[in-house]
């Protein structure tokens, strides 16, 4: 049985990341942090739950690569077989980006 709180990052890292993109002094309000929680795990759900990571994983991409771990590029291809062509591409700048810098 899976308790509803697990499902759920953790507030604080939600939290915490929503800090970063504020002025320093600002406040967030807990209904907005449980809010965004909500969301962002729900999302995530949504993506890593869908056919097409679970095709990736079971035998396709993975399979041929001899892996069992998704990566980014996994999730990016489920977000664009999803119809979320406009954030996985914002995202797979991003994500060259990061790896440049790691």
């Amino acid at each position: 049985e899976v308790k509803e709180q697990d499902r759920f990052l953790p507030i604080a890292n939600v939290a915490r990341i929503m800090k970063r993109g504020l002025p320093e002094n600002a406040k967030i309000a807990k209904e907005a942090k449980e809010t965004i929680q909500e969301c962002v795990s729900e999302f995530i759900s949504f993506i890593t739950s869908e056919y097409p990571l679970r095709v990736c994983v079971k035998r396709d991409r993975c399979q041929q690569e001899k892996r069992k771990t998704i990566n980014g590029e996994d999730i990016l291809w489920a977000m664009q077989t999803l119809g979320f062509d406009n954030y996985a591409d914002a995202l797979k700048l991003y994500l060259a980006k990061y790896r440049e810098v790691n």
